[in-house]
């Protein structure tokens, strides 16, 4: 790959000299006695500038461009100026799940080996606690609170502006960001972000979507103002626990929508979920937003319904992107499209339509394998319409995991013809004679019984067709290749059965639904 001078951060000076004085972040910062926010902001010209401190900040204090830190932040401006802060100062930013316990925190931090912590003063102190496992830190700052002996957010600041040296220029296959997957089906990886991948993904979101400058997001995962702020849009913060979508106050969230007149929303299905369910009761309607986005999950068909009863505006819809931590974004599709089209497929089985590739981005169905494959040019793609592992390839497709060369290996396909590589996603699915894709379930999720293969998603979604069903799960016991297949069902909230008659009637019910449907 050939290499030319590029740093993410470049994105957010682009924007601060296009628009200086739109808001560039949004945070609700207090609430009074009658409820109403008070929101403090720094536009896009405050938000360069500050930046431009605390990067020079840290280089003073010794940060070298590659130098790895970790960076451990409550949601807020604070978080936002210092991601782009470490870009423009070249050190790698870690960032990992605070929803996977602290366990797995600091086991999968003390991997890095980080050179140094940027982070609210209780991951310090644990740090300190845990000193045997992070030999090699020596650049700690004190984020939103102290700390002893450690320097913080102010004095980053203020050493920026005596500071008379210069910022390292970075190559666009320089590495930004390691940023860890949620290990919720194998252990938690770090995947390696360059930065012309992350330049890569706000070019491929801002054409699929056509977001134009001057829109206003508010997304339920704080990252997602790194591209916000890359293509001139205001980040509105919203008052929640992003690491707890399900527990959100939706009417937290619909003040924060209409005090500042939000375009755009993300939010996972567990977020819609709950926002939908309570804004269908009350009757809620958002006239300002343009789309709505949810990813992380296969989104129920309810959930769709919900949200696009939220939104006013006719040509507005939810749409639903498909990828991973190591590949986003990877196809997409509105919810009018699958509440009209693919939804009625699903229901029967077919598996969950997660639409049309991006542009730039090119889809494999491979045979199904847990060995690692040497080229790309090794498999034999499947026909259309057959179940396979999903490989995907495109600029923003991350080359590796950190220090997991086994990992490395089983995940990515070298393209020897074109001088790239593909990537596995671990899951399966096929394309139908559209080019739709069409997510099966996760791989590792496969049921093995003696009647063949069964696919976790394509089975999971006949049973929540039931009216009193949240949701359903596919699980096998015993040996593969003779699992028993048992389906988990978890009822709709107020519709478990409270006698043994209605339980009896209840699993009758769902033992036909399957059966309808062999």
């Amino acid at each position: 790959m050939n290499s030319y001078p590029l740093n993410i951060a470049d994105r957010l000076r682009q924007s601060a000299q296009l628009y200086p004085t739109q808001k560039g972040v949004v945070f609700p910062h207090s609430r009074d006695r009658y409820g109403r926010v008070a929101y403090t902001h720094l536009t896009f010209a405050e938000l360069d500038q500050e930046t431009e401190l605390l990067a020079r900040g840290l280089v003073e204090s010794g940060v070298k461009p590659g130098d790895r830190l970790v960076l451990m932040v409550k949601p807020g401006l604070e978080f936002i100026a210092l991601t782009f802060a470490l870009f423009k100062a070249g050190a790698v930013v870690v960032l990992i799940d605070p929803g996977m316990g602290m366990s797995n925190i600091f086991n999968c931090l003390a991997e890095v080996e980080p050179a140094g912590f940027v982070a609210i003063p209780p991951v310090h102190w644990i740090r300190r606690l845990l000193f045997w496992k992070f030999p090699k830190t020596k650049f700690n700052f004190v984020i939103n609170g102290h700390a002893p002996f450690l320097k913080d957010y102010q004095y980053l600041l203020e050493l920026g502006d005596r500071s008379l040296l210069k910022l390292p220029v970075m190559l666009n296959t320089d590495l930004a960001a390691i940023i860890f997957t949620s290990g919720s089906t194998g252990a938690p990886k770090g995947v390696c972000y360059e930065h012309g991948m992350f330049n890569a993904q706000v070019d491929m979101l801002r054409e699929c979507y056509d977001i134009k400058p001057g829109e206003i997001d508010l997304p339920g995962f704080p990252l997602f103002a790194l591209f916000n702020l890359a293509m001139g849009v205001t980040t509105v913060i919203p008052d929640m626990d992003p690491t707890k979508p399900a527990l959100v106050n939706s009417k937290k969230i619909k003040q924060g929508i209409e005090d500042q007149g939000i375009t755009q929303a993300f939010g996972s299905p567990a977020f819609w979920n709950r926002v939908g369910r309570d804004g269908e009761l009350a009757n809620w309607r958002f006239p300002t937003i343009k789309r709505t986005l949810s990813a992380g999950g296969p989104v129920p068909t309810h959930v769709l319904k919900r949200v696009r009863t939220l939104l006013a505006d006719s040509s507005a819809d939810i749409y639903t992107p498909y990828g991973a931590t190591e590949a986003l974004p990877i196809a997409n599709i509105g919810g009018k499209e699958v509440l009209e089209r693919t939804a009625a497929l699903t229901a029967i089985g077919k598996g969950t339509c997660v639409g049309r590739a991006f542009p730039g981005v090119q889809i494999k169905i491979i045979p199904i394998s847990d060995d690692p494959i040497k080229d790309i040019s090794h498999v034999q793609e499947l026909p259309v319409g057959e179940i396979g592992e999903i490989a995907v390839c495109s600029q923003s497709v991350t080359r590796e995991y950190f220090r997991r060369d086994v990992s490395t290996k089983r995940a990515k396909i070298p393209d020897t013809t074109l001088q790239t590589f593909w990537h596995r996603m671990g899951d399966v699915g096929y394309l139908d004679s559209e080019g739709l894709l069409w997510f099966c379930g996760r791989q590792a999720h496969i049921v093995h019984s003696s009647g063949g293969k069964m696919f976790s998603v394509c089975c999971e979604a006949i049973f929540e067709q039931h009216p009193d069903v949240y949701r359903a799960a596919l699980v096998g016991q015993g040996t593969v290749g003779r699992e028993i297949p048992l389906m988990i069902i978890e009822p709709e909230s107020g519709k478990f059965p409270e006698s043994e008659q209605d339980k009896i009637r209840f699993r009758k019910e769902l033992l036909d639904l399957g059966a309808a449907n062999v």
